[in-house]
């Protein structure tokens, strides 16, 4: 039985090597964007060292479940809820530089969020801020609120707020991470 655990103990150990490559070797590549072969033997080398550190550290969730239908149906949607919004609002704020009677209703405010995890409010915050009419201030985790500054007020309510301000891509972003992370399902 002991050597069986081991056995096993060593298989996790070498999954979670290998996710931690993979990860670190994407997330190099993504930051240095740079194909050349010293800069992919360094970003080999230094997902290797940070595969190392990191295995023993606890489960690592390998980029291969990102190829999970639900995943990558999920994927897709926040990729073209993100990239609908960025278009659509820079098309507004053009059209308010070039038309500045248009009344602008910039300001604060709050808006009620539905996601629990550190990554989950990350993702969200980063997303929405990438679409230029609404920009993450802070967040009250007790309350589950964000606080967004935005180029046009939505209309007053929670629910109005929402979906206005954080509630598309928010519901991109849960859809990917319900989804079991470590099932795939």
């Amino acid at each position: 039985m002991t050597g069986r655990r081991r056995q096993v103990s060593r298989r996790a150990l070498g999954r979670r090597f290998a996710g931690g490559v993979l990860w670190a070797y994407l997330v190099w590549n993504l930051l240095t964007w740079t194909a050349t072969a010293e800069n992919l033997g360094a970003g080999a080398g230094v997902a290797v060292l940070v595969g190392l550190a990191l295995a023993p550290t606890g489960e690592i969730v390998p980029p291969w479940r990102l190829l999970a239908p639900r995943r990558l149906y999920g994927i897709a949607r926040l990729l073209a809820v993100v990239g609908w919004g960025i278009a659509r609002e820079n098309v507004a704020l053009a059209r308010r530089i070039w038309a500045p009677s248009r009344p602008l209703s910039s300001g604060m405010v709050t808006a009620p969020t539905l996601a629990r995890s550190d990554g989950e409010l990350a993702t969200v915050g980063l997303a929405t801020s990438l679409i230029v009419d609404n920009q993450l201030i802070d967040l009250d985790r007790a309350a589950h609120r964000l606080q967004f500054h935005a180029v046009a007020v939505p209309p007053r309510g929670d629910d109005a707020v929402r979906r206005a301000v954080n509630g598309p891509v928010e519901d991109a972003v849960l859809s990917i991470t319900r989804v079991s992370a470590i099932t795939g399902r």
